[in-house]
């Protein structure tokens, strides 16, 4: 993988997030020619360059994704880019949804648009499984993401640029994810809030979530949407397996919320009409291939070493999910 990325240029947006600030720092192990941080705040930027030892080859752009003119700044010589900002907390995007399209979309194709006229390598799109089937705006806007990305290939003409996303679940003790909420919670009153103990969730661990968008760069002919294999988890079963292994004996008690606005009780990984598409997978990945949606367009090369396609079958809920022990082994 790393002579993908060795004497580049790489740009992450959102690069001081959980995920982006982690990309940045597997992607200077690399050795590339510079990595761009594009984000908003200066507070997180002064402490990422801090914490990364300020290396030469790090350089940091003040700027939001909705600032077209700064964006072209920004991607001036860039070769693969990393597009992971976004709006993401539901319950807010939900009272906000303006916003959201303002940044969630609008940002998105000015990103789109900015890395064609640079005539960028690659592009990888991180996006979430709230986009299929969504009832939440962030989910929505997701969703419209993942259709402007995909649809890229088709409207960027005669530029080199490959656009394809990722699809995430829920990333383990990530900024903002229930994990780091309850420690919280725990330390203040001894006490953990559920929103419903029968809900479910897909769940990935940081360095899987890395792993996926990496890997995605490397096999991207353009258009595809990578699907890490992921483990479900019962919310109620999470927060047992969570009190058993960190606060044993403590006598920690758990309150049920209720759903916030926007939320779904089970996710999905594929739409029932992307399970028509072509589906591939491997041990780890399942790759959704993208549909000709234009006559004149050839069709790109679907041949992946390694990858065979998926039984016609096949569906891929979060409603089987893990029992308390095996959880407690992934946590």
């Amino acid at each position: 993988m790393k002579h993908k990325f060795e004497n580049k240029i790489v740009l992450v947006t959102g690069g001081t997030g959980w995920i982006g600030s982690e990309l940045v720092k597997k992607i200077l192990a690399f050795n590339p020619k510079q990595v761009r941080v594009y984000s908003r705040d200066e507070h997180k930027q002064f402490y990422l360059q801090k914490k990364l030892g300020n290396p030469e080859n790090l350089r940091l752009f003040l700027g939001d994704i909705r600032d077209k003119d700064r964006l072209r700044r920004a991607f001036d010589g860039v070769d693969i880019v990393f597009h992971a900002a976004a709006l993401k907390h539901v319950a807010i995007c939900e009272y906000n949804p303006f916003e959201v399209v303002k940044t969630n979309i609008m940002g998105t194709q000015n990103v789109i648009d900015v890395a064609i006229e640079h005539n960028v390598e690659k592009l990888v799109a991180i996006s979430s499984d709230k986009s299929v089937n969504p009832t939440s705006i962030m989910g929505v806007s997701k969703l419209m993401m993942e259709k402007l990305v995909v649809n890229a290939n088709y409207y960027s003409g005669n530029a080199q640029t490959k656009f394809s996303c990722v699809r995430f679940g829920n990333v383990m003790w990530s900024r903002g994810s229930v994990l780091p909420i309850w420690k919280e919670q725990v330390e203040e009153n001894n006490n953990i809030t559920i929103t419903n103990s029968e809900m479910t969730r897909f769940f990935m661990h940081t360095n899987e979530a890395i792993d996926l968008v990496l890997t995605s760069a490397v096999l991207a002919k353009g258009g595809e949407i990578f699907v890490l294999k992921m483990k479900s988890i019962e919310l109620g079963e999470l927060a047992r397996a969570f009190i058993d292994k960190f606060f044993p004996d403590s006598g920690v008690t758990i309150t049920k919320i209720g759903l916030f606005p926007g939320e779904k009780m089970h996710e999905d990984l594929f739409t029932e009409s992307e399970l028509s598409q072509t589906l591939i997978e491997n041990k780890k990945l399942y790759v959704l291939l993208p549909e000709i949606l234009i006559d004149n367009v050839q069709s790109v090369n679907t041949e992946y070493e390694g990858f065979n396609n998926v039984i016609c079958d096949f569906s891929y809920s979060s409603q089987n999910f893990l029992d308390t022990q095996s959880i407690k082994a992934v946590l």
